[in-house]
């Protein structure tokens, strides 16, 4: 049960998720936006960059965060977003600086 997992439990766990082709966490990249604690459930906001990201790379963005916060023993529910042109801007900032490829 969620009992003894705050938000912060839950945002330490997702902190440490790296993406697979970016040298940085998630978090990082401005893809995990929000993280709502209500009981035994967890509401993850996930900006993607763009509308038309591979759903194979979607896929894997959102389940490694489902699998992760589903370890402590919660219910998981992500909602998707697009990032705003700002986030997008540091988003590939970041992703240029920090490339290390893959999928």
């Amino acid at each position: 049960m969620a009992k003894g997992k705050s938000e912060e439990d839950i945002r330490q766990v997702v902190a440490e998720i790296k993406h697979p082709a970016i040298d940085r966490t998630l978090v990082d990249l401005g893809v995990v936006k929000e993280i709502t604690v209500k009981g035994n459930k967890v509401l993850v906001t996930m900006a993607l960059p763009f509308p038309g990201i591979p759903t194979q790379v979607k896929d894997y963005l959102v389940n490694s965060v489902v699998e992760q916060i589903k370890k402590m023993d919660v219910e998981v529910e992500v909602e998707l977003t697009i990032m705003n042109q700002e986030e997008l801007q540091a988003f590939l900032a970041m992703e240029q600086e920090s490339w290390k490829g893959g999928t």
